[in-house]
């Protein structure tokens, strides 16, 4: 338990009104199945969450026979105060799929099967989404998930509370990154490039941080205006942070093939992706999103791609 911890939790139990999937709204803010900030335990969620004002255990679950859900965050009571102020809205209270039309059968049946849950997230929490997303690029998910796993357990903390029996942890913050050497980058398995852009990232956080309240397209450009921070980063953290509904994964090495392969039967590129996309523009990251969420993916042959192996990952 952190210095300031309540050894309390504070509650909150909140009524959406309308069906939340809260493993599907936010599974994609878990970086594999080792991330050590997140924990299932009898069908209850337990994330170790780094905010603005410091870390917090959150605890949350679904009342389903009440429709409600219950959420307890252990951590100075200032921050956990503000996560469950915030949780509806992290939870994508104000995601709004007015004007969705499915054009496809497939992303109607997708909507029906497992959309009705299921909202863009808005986290509010740039670099929580960020920071793993650039250790992401151009690597396996091997790679990019035992990378960011390392990198917390090495240089994260203890998530408050409970998070200690749990054996969650909270993400490192901007300085502690910061402290972290080039070479300890190495063994973290994070190759030099990555590592470089994580630097320039973690020394312009108090600008990154805020691109949340930005609109829409600045924050893009906000967060490309850094270095080794192109489309496909923006577009991810964009999923996850700043509740972005039209930002598709570009650049991604299965995405364009796997929603092509499900709408047409082909594996497209991105330019024929982003034509195809069209008719759904406002709403393209909801497409690829629902679609992942109904398991449409185009046939693997071959060997999965091996983890490279001259970084000196221990």
């Amino acid at each position: 338990m952190t210095a300031s911890a309540s050894p309390r939790p504070l509650v909150r139990l909140w009524d959406p009104g309308r069906p939340v999937d809260i493993a599907a709204t936010w599974g994609t803010l878990r970086r594999g199945a080792g991330d050590p900030t997140w924990k299932i335990t009898d069908g209850v969620l337990w994330r170790g969450i780094r905010t603005l004002l410091g870390p917090v255990t959150l605890r949350i679950a679904s009342r389903r026979s009440e429709g409600r859900i219950v959420a307890h965050a252990w951590g100075d009571p200032a921050v956990s105060g503000w996560l469950l102020d915030n949780l509806p809205r992290m939870l994508g209270q104000d995601d709004d799929p007015a004007g969705f039309v499915p054009h496809h059968e497939q992303v109607a049946a997708a909507l029906a099967h497992r959309g009705q849950g299921w909202r863009v997230p808005c986290t509010g929490l740039v670099l929580e989404s960020l920071v793993p997303a650039v250790i992401e690029q151009k690597v396996t998910g091997q790679e990019a998930f035992g990378g960011y796993r390392r990198l917390v357990r090495r240089v994260g903390e203890i998530a408050p509370g409970p998070g200690a029996d749990l054996g969650l942890y909270v993400a490192p913050d901007p300085e502690r990154l910061r402290r972290v050497p080039s070479w300890e980058w190495m063994r973290l398995g994070v190759s030099p490039q990555r590592a470089d852009t994580l630097m320039r990232v973690v020394r312009l956080a108090d600008r990154l941080a805020p691109v949340c309240e930005l609109p829409l397209p600045q924050a893009h450009r906000r967060m490309r205006a850094v270095p080794g921070v192109g489309v496909w980063t923006a577009a991810e953290t964009a999923q996850r942070a700043l509740g972005d509904a039209d930002a598709v994964s570009f650049g991604d090495f299965h995405v364009a093939k796997n929603i092509g392969w499900a709408l047409t039967g082909e594996q497209l590129d991105d330019d024929a992706l982003a034509e195809l996309l069209e008719p759904y523009r406002g709403h393209r990251y909801r497409v690829q999103r629902l679609l992942e969420l109904a398991g449409a993916a185009r046939p693997r042959r071959g060997p999965r791609m091996a983890p490279r192996t001259h970084l000196p990952v221990r």
